[in-house]
Order: C-alpha cells, then structure tokens, then sequence
C-alpha cells in the first residue's frame, strides 16, 4: 500500500518505476520458484518470497489507481485549506482510495491462498500443499479430496474475515453508497 501510494502520487515515480512493475507483474509466480529455491533455499522463507511476489501486484496497482482516480478539486481543496501533505493523505487521499485499495487486498488474499498450495507443493516438507500433492501422489484419493476441502474451507474462512475488516473499515463509504441509491 505505502509503495503504491507512493507511485499513485508521483507522476515522476509512476513514469520510472511502470515498466518494471510491468515486467515483474506479468511473470507467472510459478516461474519464480526456482529463483526463489535459489536464493533462499528449500523452506519457508521461499516460501515467502513466492507468495509475497504474486500477490503484491493487485494491491499495489490498485492502490497507485486509487491514489490517482482521487478527484483532483479535492485534493485542491485539501491544499487550500492548508493541510500538510501528510493531513491531505491520511484524511483525503487513502480514505479516498481505501475501495479500490481493499478491492486489491481480497484479489492479493486470494492468489496469496493459491500461492501458498503451490509453494508448498514445490519447496516445503510440511504443510497443505505437501500434504495434498503427497496423498496425490500415492493414489489416496480420499485425503486428497479431504485436503483440498479443507483448503477450501480455509480460503472460504480467510475472505469471510477479510470481508467483515472491510466491511468495518469502509463503513462509511456503504453508508454513502445506500444514500447514493435512495437518492
């Protein structure tokens, strides 16, 4: 969010750093797992790597274009009334953007769920993803089954949480969004 706040707000940040945002974005995550076994080794730590380099991208883009769809009279009013930068951001600038930014964060949440089976598919001794691929691997069609629904069950439990922050967190842009349709 802060990386992507930062280039939604400089045009000069944007221009520079677009193209390799765009290069890295458009790298199947899959594709990094050597890289990432590479630098860091078998464990959890490319495990880490992985997921957190797949799932960045929705939120940071979304938050740069949040940051940047922000009304520019608003963000002129803010300056006139003499707020410091740091005022226009925290009370105009995120809250402006906070839809759009959490809109990133599910889509991150669930290409993290993803990552998380595929990483440990790869490189890991333990955990889901091991697990499952292991069960596949000796023809135990039941557990495989059993851990792809728990693993279903999971992400299902992760996105009811994530919803229930955002729907708290961004409670008054529903409050709006129900005047916006009375009206």
């Amino acid at each position: 969010v802060v990386i992507g706040l930062c280039i939604g707000l400089s045009p000069f940040a944007r221009a520079v750093v677009d193209p390799v945002v765009q290069f890295l974005r458009s790298l199947p995550p899959p594709t990094i797992l050597p890289i990432g076994i590479l630098l860091f080794g078998i464990g959890p730590a490319m495990n880490i790597f992985v997921i957190v380099f797949g799932a960045i991208w929705a939120t940071l883009l979304n938050t740069a274009d949040g940051v940047r769809g922000v009304d520019l009279q608003v963000r002129d009013m803010a300056a006139s009334f003499r707020l410091t930068r740091w005022q226009r951001i925290r009370h105009v600038v995120l809250p402006a953007a906070a839809p759009q930014i959490f809109a990133g964060m599910r889509t991150s949440l669930q290409i993290a769920i993803i990552l998380i089976v595929i990483s440990e598919m790869v490189g890991a001794t333990s955990g889901i993803g091991y697990f499952i691929l292991k069960s596949q691997q000796s023809f135990k069609v039941t557990e495989t089954w059993a851990g792809t629904i728990v693993l279903g069950v999971l992400g299902y439990l992760a996105t009811l949480v994530f919803l229930q922050v955002e729907k708290r967190v961004l409670a008054w842009h529903t409050g709006m969004q129900a005047n916006d349709n009375v009206q």
